[in-house]
């Protein structure tokens, strides 16, 4: 079985992302800059942001990152989540 893991380093999470061809984006809403999402290519409604601006957004919102790094069968997952920090 696989497991997930949580960090706020800003260096893992865009290694994570970026060992996936993931790029930092949101989706944007009335307040707090938007719903922050990493892009794999694959939904049109997110607007592709640079990663200063994602990671302002991450942390005015206390934000953590939960994220597999393999799948069950030992392949990369890109399995990822935003969650409050606790």
């Amino acid at each position: 079985m696989s497991s997930s893991e949580t960090t706020t380093d800003h260096q893992a999470i865009r290694n994570w992302a970026e060992a996936r061809n993931g790029r930092p984006a949101v989706i944007r809403t009335g307040g707090k800059g938007g719903i922050l999402r990493i892009d794999f290519g694959e939904e049109e409604e997110f607007e592709e942001i640079g990663w200063e601006e994602f990671f302002k957004i991450f942390d005015k919102n206390q934000l953590a990152f939960l994220y597999q790094g393999e799948t069950k069968e030992g392949k990369k997952s890109r399995f990822n989540k935003f969650v409050e920090r606790s």
